[in-house]
């Protein structure tokens, strides 16, 4: 049973383009749907595609300087052998319906990273910052002014590492600011680990499952509180894809900590969380995730495969793509046959290694792939197959 779609207009990301990242000399993710399934062979980028939504998100968080110092300064960050700007460009459906587009350069001035250049555009510049210094324009400005200088207000940022969406997106005025600010603060990339799910935690709620999945419990907590018909789907759902399970449990413990605890109908007593598989801990922690009431804008997963069982993975592939359809944009990397074979042929790119660089395919586009297709082949069957060219896992 799917769970309700929300009825409001969401931001959603419809282009995704990489310029002097790493792997990424130069490559473009056009017509993204709410769901897109990344496949390639290992390091052909798709560890780099994740780690650059994540680094757009350290950028807004923290600043540009920070998140560039994590991954080994500018030089590291920059693909091999090129020069210039590390460059990340966004086009999303904003709320209303427009088409905006994004745009970031990091730089370097004296030897530290910065903001080279920012704009954020519809039809007109709202914000344009280089180097610390911007303008910017109200989303009731007049339309045709705000370009040729009319009502534009000349800001200076105290820090040119500092993006200037993190400071005008929480003035209600700069609303398509603010909801793109809203967008990258919200978006969740998960690094799942199943040693961090096991531990018990600190008593209380989470709304949200955090990033590495050590708040489990918490969660779990949250929805058999606030969401009782979400939790006893996940309890179905655990019924029917894991043997046994009869119940599950966050337990408070005497010293004020929740454990989690797993009722397997064929023991008296529960288990908790460490000693039951780790394929258990997994699958529920993804549905904890997957029926979030409020999902996130993006919802970003590498191979969620590992440690399930494939023949589930086709109705992991379905619980994703509600997700999207709830609100919450999704982007997956597998290495999975099984996965691929529920996905979509709109719904898959895949990544080619070429040169020393990442290139980027839609296998919408192939005229191959989707004659094969119509003729009744899998997706799945016809990567492990070689079919999807530069990409055989082999």
């Amino acid at each position: 049973q799917t769970l309700p779609i929300r009825r409001e207009t969401v931001t959603r990301i419809e282009y995704l383009e990489l310029r002097n990242y790493r792997l990424f000399r130069h490559a473009r993710w056009s017509r993204l749907p709410a769901f897109t399934v990344v496949v390639g062979a290992n390091g052909s980028g798709k560890s780099t595609l994740f780690d650059a939504l994540i680094f757009l998100k350290e950028c807004l968080i923290e600043n540009v300087a920070q998140a560039v110092a994590r991954r080994g300064g500018l030089r590291e960050l920059v693909s091999r052998g090129e020069s210039g700007p590390v460059g990340i460009t966004i086009k999303f459906r904003e709320s209303t319906g427009r088409l905006a587009t994004y745009v970031l350069e990091i730089d370097e001035q004296d030897g530290h990273p910065i903001v080279g250049r920012e704009v954020l555009s519809a039809r007109k510049h709202y914000l344009d910052f280089s180097r610390g210094t911007g303008t910017a324009i109200t989303d009731d400005a007049p339309e045709g002014k705000g370009d040729r200088g009319e009502d534009r207000e000349r800001l200076v940022l105290d820090d040119p590492s500092t993006l200037a969406v993190k400071g005008l997106g929480q003035f209600k005025g700069f609303r398509l600011v603010s909801e793109f600010r809203n967008l990258l603060e919200h978006w969740h990339i998960s690094d799942f680990q199943i040693s961090n799910a096991r531990q018990s935690g600190d008593a209380g709620l989470s709304e949200h499952l955090s990033t590495r999945g050590e708040d489990v419990a918490q969660a779990a907590a949250y929805l058999y509180e606030h969401h009782p018909d979400r939790f006893q789907r996940i309890l179905d759902v655990m019924r029917q894809r894991v043997p046994g399970v009869t119940r599950v449990e966050a337990k408070a413990t005497e010293d004020g900590r929740l454990v989690l605890r797993f009722q397997d109908g064929s023991f008296q007593d529960p288990f908790i969380a460490r000693y039951v598989s780790d394929g258990t801990i997994k699958m529920f922690a993804y549905l904890i995730l997957l029926h979030d009431p409020k999902p996130h804008p993006v919802l970003a997963v590498e191979e969620p495969e590992n440690q399930l069982y494939p023949r589930l993975l086709s109705e992991l592939v379905e619980e994703f793509r509600d997700y999207a359809r709830r609100g919450g944009q999704v982007f997956v990397s597998t290495h999975s046959p099984e996965f691929l074979n529920g996905a979509k042929l709109e719904e898959i790119y895949w990544l080619v290694k070429d040169s020393g660089f990442a290139t980027v395919r839609r296998a919408a586009d192939s005229d191959l792939l989707r004659r094969l297709l119509d003729a009744g082949d899998l997706p799945g069957t016809l990567w492990k197959q070689g079919m999807f060219e530069g990409a055989d896992p082999r």
